[in-house]
């Protein structure tokens, strides 16, 4: 299977990717197969803890797949808009209600990502641990709003 095609199935699981855990999709042979809700909970808790691993000293490397997150996160919106979009005419006014606050709410908390990765990139070392703990924290809200949207629309 080629990795893109790999990376597109597990585009969701961004957060493990970006602190550099194992997924257990990556070891999946049928493309279609999803990993079990238990192993994406496992694999959130252990990325959590090794954010918060991430010394000042590894603060290139931890701006680094931060920014890899930002990134996919940004793709990801880009494809719920044209879906979104795609689908307009289709939606009654309830429904276009919803996809209206699901954009703004997702678009907020994408903005205080990006306050976060800026603060990864430009905070002192006194506020590193806080910075890794809001950026992952701001990470995971954006996460469930992403899992939310897609149960939804």
């Amino acid at each position: 299977m080629k990795s893109s095609a790999l990376v597109r199935r597990c585009r969701w699981l961004a957060l493990p990717v970006l602190l550099g855990a194992t997924i257990p999709c990556l070891a999946a042979e049928n493309p279609a197969e999803k990993p079990a809700a238990k192993d994406v909970s496992r694999n959130v808790k252990a990325t959590d803890r090794a954010i918060k691993d991430y010394s000042v000293a590894q603060r290139d490397e931890a701006v680094k797949q931060a920014k890899a997150a930002l990134d996919d996160a940004d793709a990801r919106m880009r494809r719920l808009e044209r879906k979104l979009d795609g689908d307009w005419d289709k939606m009654d006014a309830a429904a276009r209600q919803r996809a209206r606050a699901t954009r703004e709410a997702m678009r907020r908390e994408r903005n205080q990502l990006a306050e976060w990765y800026g603060e990864l990139k430009h905070g002192s070392s006194d506020a590193w641990d806080e910075v890794k703990s809001g950026f992952a924290k701001s990470y995971d809200e954006l996460r469930r709003s992403f899992a939310k949207a897609r149960k939804d629309f």
